[in-house]
């Protein structure tokens, strides 16, 4: 495409590795054209001293916050809780906004203020954001000019029900229980005393039981009441499993899940059902979806008490965040939503 006829955009918090996936899929973009990335602690630097894998890709230099200009679509990558502070002044400078934090995901200021205990300062904007997960919200999506990002534990999770809430197949007195496996990377670029290499190679950590923020997206997009994430660490760089244990209604068996699950397939590009019975890579493994866009969902049934466990593995960096939001940029363009995210991971890794 023609330069002069390329979607401008900029990304407010390009440091991190939000961030930095973000310009990598961006640079690889046929339609657009990245004009600014900022970063307040780095400015001057080249983008590609931070991300090392952008050498050679692109010579553009991080700007201040207050240096921005007028783009076509402004992508927020910044800390939760920066965006509600200034999207009166971040609507002036894009046309459209894509937010990849958390602070426009919830459509309820009191949900907001209970799952991460403040106010919002801008609850009169929740309700202009559109939820940020194309297989939910494809139409709203195609149609807005406000997207919020996505829990990469929540997409997880949802991906994970979403064919069985699709058909109506579980059973909804009984609680969900989602066991969710994570990578290192979930931390953030800044990390913490946790996230120091002595202390978080080989572990297999449980670090919330329960009462994790992202259960609030669980509950608003699926429409589940009684359900519960709990978040375990292992010693993995990029990935996200999963593992949602669940009752379906008296009578479902599994040709019911095979049904359920190719529909959803069939209609999201990004969805692919694994349930193999030979080879190494049978069930949903995130190992193999690092870089990609990609989901696997899988599930087994116990057909003789009603006992379902469905799966869901992504990349937390790109169907967890920066690739969805690739997507929902594409959808907002009426461009094809696959465009610019068709790596296919590797094997091996």
């Amino acid at each position: 495409m023609n330069d002069e006829l390329k979607t401008t955009v900029s990304i407010i918090g390009g440091s991190g590795y939000g961030g930095g996936e973000l310009l990598r899929l961006l640079l690889g973009h046929p339609n657009v054209e990245i004009k600014q990335v900022t970063s307040r602690s780095r400015v001057g630097e080249y983008v590609y001293q931070t991300h090392p894998n952008l050498r050679k890709r692109t010579q553009l230099k991080f700007t201040d916050p207050s240096q921005l200009e007028p783009v076509d679509i402004l992508f927020l990558a910044q800390p939760h809780g920066q965006a509600q502070k200034n999207i009166e002044e971040y609507a002036k400078l894009g046309t459209r906004i894509i937010d990849l934090a958390a602070d426009f995901r919830l459509r309820d200021a009191d949900l907001y203020e209970q799952w991460y205990g403040e106010k919002h300062v801008a609850p009169e904007w929740l309700s202009k954001f559109v939820y940020g997960l194309p297989e939910l919200h494809r139409e709203e999506i195609s149609k807005a000019s406000y997207i919020s990002g996505v829990g990469c534990n929540a997409t997880a999770s949802n991906l994970a029900l979403l064919p069985l809430v699709k058909a109506d197949l579980l059973d909804l007195s009984s609680p969900i229980f989602i066991e969710i496996k994570v990578g290192s990377s979930e931390g953030g670029a800044e990390g913490n005393s946790g996230s120091l290499h002595a202390e978080r190679a080989n572990v297999i950590r449980t670090f919330s039981a329960f009462g994790h923020r992202h259960t609030a997206e669980v509950i608003q997009e699926m429409g589940v009441k009684d359900v519960s994430l709990t978040m375990t660490a292992v010693d993995l760089v990029r990935g996200v499993l999963a593992t949602a244990h669940a009752k379906v209604k008296p009578g479902v068996a599994t040709k019911d899940l095979w049904k359920a699950y190719r529909a959803v397939a069939n209609e999201n590009p990004f969805l692919r059902v694994v349930r193999e019975q030979r080879g190494i890579y049978r069930v949903p493994e995130p190992k193999i979806l690092a870089g990609s866009n990609y989901a696997d969902l899988g599930f087994e049934l116990d057909e003789s008490n009603g006992h379902l466990v469905a799966m869901c593995a992504i990349d937390n960096l790109m169907k967890g965040a920066s690739g969805t939001a690739v997507q929902c940029m594409n959808l907002m363009m009426g461009w094809d939503e696959t465009l610019g995210l068709e790596f296919m991971g590797l094997h091996p890794i």
